[in-house]
């Protein structure tokens, strides 16, 4: 399937399975009437096969050592990324941090690291399933860096154009996305 292709296959695959009308409250605290659950999309086979293809064409030219972000979202993310750029030859590894470290065991916030490996002096993607004024990827952003990361782009599926770009701009960080709300408001 063309790129095209494909991005209007999970852009329908989106629009039946996460996007939705109706008011509710962001995790950002602001209100909105419009929401995406990219949760149902992520853990769809074709979804989550759909996304991981396209993220990782749009990440090709970035020189990546390890994708991840803050949990629930970025983990299904991260790991079919992870999987699918294994099985094109150009392996990414994943992992996901913790928006609180666990009260037992290792006490870790940054998860997935097998022992004696660190994000120290990599080049790190934070991936999210939706931004709206990019503060969860920010905590992602200040653990990774407490790491030792080198945190080059922030890519997420879906901005909600609600300021993400304007915060990541004013932190020096890039910051991409798959899809604008607009594309799936105007239809």
């Amino acid at each position: 399937m063309s790129t095209s292709a494909s991005r209007a296959r999970l852009k329908d695959i989106i629009r039946a399975r996460s996007f939705g009308r109706g008011e509710i409250t962001l995790a950002s605290g602001r209100k909105s009437d419009f929401y995406f659950n990219l949760k149902p999309t992520m853990l769809d086979p074709e979804g989550a096969a759909l996304l991981a293809e396209l993220s990782l064409d749009a990440l090709k030219d970035d020189a990546l050592d390890y994708i991840g972000g803050l949990e629930m979202g970025a983990v299904p993310l991260a790991g079919a990324i992870a999987q699918l750029s294994w099985m094109k030859g150009r392996p990414i590894a994943a992992f996901f941090v913790r928006k609180k470290p666990k009260e037992h065991g290792a006490r870790l916030s940054v998860e997935g690291l097998a022992k004696g490996e660190s994000l120290d002096g990599k080049r790190i993607v934070i991936v999210e399933d939706v931004t709206t004024t990019g503060g969860s990827a920010i905590k992602a952003v200040d653990a990774v860096r407490d790491a030792g990361g080198e945190v080059v782009l922030v890519f997420t599926m879906v901005d909600r154009d609600e300021g993400a770009t304007e915060a990541f701009a004013a932190a020096g960080i890039p910051f991409r996305a798959l899809y604008k709300a607009g594309e799936f408001l105007k239809d």
